[in-house]
């Protein structure tokens, strides 16, 4: 979230203030003089019109989910277009690299745009940088050329990358994020998942007193924090709360919900229920040392067990469980989990190659793939069916679980995609929160504050849900 990857390296690194400030500005620039676009024969076996023997350009977020599902993609595009000559690269700041070759109009044809340093996606809509992508969901999947590539999608995902009734970009990971924690550790302690927040406060007291920190934080990149807090919000006011805060409503981030989530992640910091030196760990480091016992809880979304693999140790049994009620009057029912996809593809409309860019986005979310990433990445693509009959390792399987029980009680927020200026300032906030510098009112007025300047502010693009 996948954001995801970001929300791991994904999603985070403290370039997208600045990429997405000098994208706001001059994303334009490169738009007086489009690069030459090649196109071909649309065919049977090459509806998309791809022009044999153009070069393509792949560049991907380089993050928790790797880069073997990406490079499955290019081997069936390699395998369809043999005279083709394709550069596959992978970035972790993704916004930084590439913001000055759009200005240029020199776009790769396929870029995964995730990560907490990536392009501002509304902005690049907003200034006709990328390419509509009804084309490639209505073209024949590769699975069954009878099934459209939107008919493989899940429900949403079309949605979710959807700007003003456009689809420009899609979303390859489904995420889910909860609490992470280890099943052979709390079965070893006789501790059970608590299912309200009261109960979370009184079992951290026990894991201290077992030598234990109840709860770590990936301290450099507060966002990871403000998913369970959003998660909290969300749970005690609905999906009217959730609405509002997406829709930049007055007082939105003022709500009774939103302060009682902010009082409620408050209450970890002061209750010293969290692993001291949290505050200046990387993801990486704090995610280490919760696979290293030092900490019971950690935050995340369903990236990490890919993430990790290569750290865990056996036996471990990573387990993400929903975060818990906020209180017995919760407008969300039990078990509601935030959830979305993640992971974001966009063809940049003034690339060289396009048609191949669609071609290329073909391949990526054909079942073939998507099953390969399910195993690799220890992750769950949008495409359909695609882990049926697999066998899920122990933090995916939860993650299925989850999904399952929520039912219809999956919500998410928009605003990290549409006002990307905001997040920034809701996770610095965030971070002072957790820090303990802030309490929970000065941490909305804050954001508040934020929000309305963006509503204020008639060189914004508006969305609304």
């Amino acid at each position: 979230m996948n954001v995801q990857s970001s929300r791991r390296t994904l999603l985070r690194a403290s370039t997208m203030a600045g990429a997405a400030a000098v994208l706001s500005g001059c994303v334009t620039a490169g738009g007086d003089d489009p690069a030459e676009q090649a196109t071909g024969a649309v065919t049977e076996d090459n509806p998309l019109g791809v022009p044999e023997g153009a070069d393509l350009e792949v560049v991907m977020f380089d993050g928790g989910y790797g880069q073997e599902y990406t490079q499955h993609a290019v081997t069936l595009y390699e395998e369809r277009h043999p005279d083709a000559t394709v550069t596959h690269e992978g970035l972790q700041k993704v916004g930084e690299v590439l913001q000055p070759r759009f200005v240029s109009g020199e776009p790769p044809d396929v870029v995964d745009n995730t990560g907490a340093g990536r392009l501002d996606i509304a902005a690049l809509a907003e200034a006709g940088q990328l390419t509509d992508l009804a084309e490639l969901l209505d073209a024949p999947s590769l699975d069954d050329p009878a099934v459209k590539v939107r008919d493989l999608l899940l429900p949403g995902v079309v949605a979710d990358g959807t700007l003003d009734g456009t689809p420009y970009f899609l979303n390859y990971s489904y995420v889910a994020w909860g609490i992470w924690y280890s099943r052979s550790l709390f079965e070893s302690k006789g501790w059970t998942v608590p299912e309200t927040w009261d109960d979370m406060l009184a079992l951290c007291g026990e894991i201290k007193d077992a030598g234990i920190a109840p709860w770590t934080w990936q301290g450099k990149f507060p966002e990871y924090m403000m998913d369970p807090l959003q998660s909290l919000a969300a749970k005690a006011g609905g999906l009217d709360l959730v609405y509002a805060v997406d829709n930049l409503e007055a007082d939105a981030w003022r709500q009774d919900g939103m302060l009682a989530a902010a009082d409620a992640i408050h209450r970890l910091v002061t209750g010293g229920h969290i692993l001291e030196g949290s505050e200046g760990l990387s993801h990486t480091e704090a995610q280490n040392a919760w696979c290293n016992g030092e900490a019971a809880f950690l935050p995340c979304g369903s990236w990490i067990e890919g993430e990790q693999q290569g750290v865990t140790p056996e036996g471990f049994d990573m387990a993400m469980a929903a975060v818990p009620a906020l209180s017995g009057a919760d407008a969300l029912p039990y078990g509601a989990v935030q959830g979305s996809s993640s992971e974001s593809f966009l063809v940049p409309a003034q690339a060289a190659n396009p048609r191949g860019g669609l071609e290329y986005l073909r391949c990526l979310f054909s079942g073939e793939v998507a099953r390969g990433f399910a195993e690799s990445a220890k992750a769950m693509p949008v495409v359909k069916g695609a882990t049926e009959g697999l066998e899920l390792s122990s933090g995916l399987a939860s993650v299925a679980a989850a999904l399952e029980a929520a039912g219809d009680g999956v919500f998410g927020y928009k605003y990290r995609t549409w006002y990307p200026e905001l997040a920034v300032e809701v996770d610095t906030a965030t971070g002072e929160l957790l820090a303990g510098r802030t309490d929970p009112e000065q941490w909305s007025d804050r954001i508040q504050a934020a929000a309305d300047a963006v509503a204020a502010d008639d060189s914004v693009a508006k969305y609304e849900r």
